[in-house]
């Protein structure tokens, strides 16, 4: 019997961010990263890509401003060498067609006004700079070895990109979609009454019963 073949090495797979720009106009508040791929100068047939965006905390300064928004998540300033901690936001995939050596991808990001997501109210706590990102990669690359045979290799966890989302840029998603604007999700029965509210003082918008509300 002739001796077994030697399993076919998997081609490096190595991911940067381009860019990262607001879309508009846009259904829904998006971020467009650019990811530019270089599969080391192998003929990739098809690469199923799954993503996971994290916010780096830890990598950035904050004003007294923003640590007063922020005191929620990560508590009292003073405590933050313990309690400042990377944040999740979002897992995405994506399908990528064949290109060989290197290409540019676009992934599409949707931004949430939702303050119940943590990601969301940190975002929503900065008032300039940049946010420090990690996107973490996984999936399965489709690549062709060295003697033209199709293989199938799953992208090392060590495969990881790093980028600066400019406050102004996550900012701008939003505004193209919701200008000026910012939204509160409530509990049924507590819109409920706060609808008969308005209803009773005929006031002409929400903005006016928070306003007639607030001290």
């Amino acid at each position: 019997m002739g001796a077994a073949a030697e399993p076919l090495a998997a081609p490096p797979l190595a991911c940067a961010v381009a860019r990262v720009e607001a879309l508009a106009p846009a259904a829904a508040p998006t971020l467009r990263f650019t990811l530019a791929l270089d599969a080391g100068g192998a003929s990739v047939r098809a690469l199923a890509l799954g993503v996971q965006v994290q916010i780096v905390a830890r990598e950035r300064r904050y004003d007294a401003a923003e640590q007063a928004q922020l005191a929620d998540l990560f508590g009292a300033p003073e405590r933050w060498g313990q309690t400042l901690r990377t944040l999740p936001w979002l897992r995405a995939t994506l399908t990528v067609g064949p290109f060989d050596g290197s290409a540019e991808v676009a992934l599409d990001i949707p931004c949430t006004y939702d303050f119940e997501v943590a990601a969301a109210r940190y975002l929503a706590a900065l008032r300039d700079g940049a946010v420090p990102l990690e996107l973490l990669l996984s999936g399965t690359l489709f690549a062709l070895g060295a003697d033209g045979r199709l293989q199938a290799s799953r992208i090392p966890w060590e495969c990881e990109a790093h980028c600066a989302l400019p406050v102004a840029t996550w900012r701008a998603a939003l505004d193209a979609c919701f200008a000026g604007a910012a939204w509160l999700r409530l509990e049924r029965g507590a819109f409920e009454r706060l609808a008969a509210y308005r209803a009773q003082r005929a006031l002409p918008s929400w903005e006016a019963v928070v306003e007639e509300l607030l001290p």
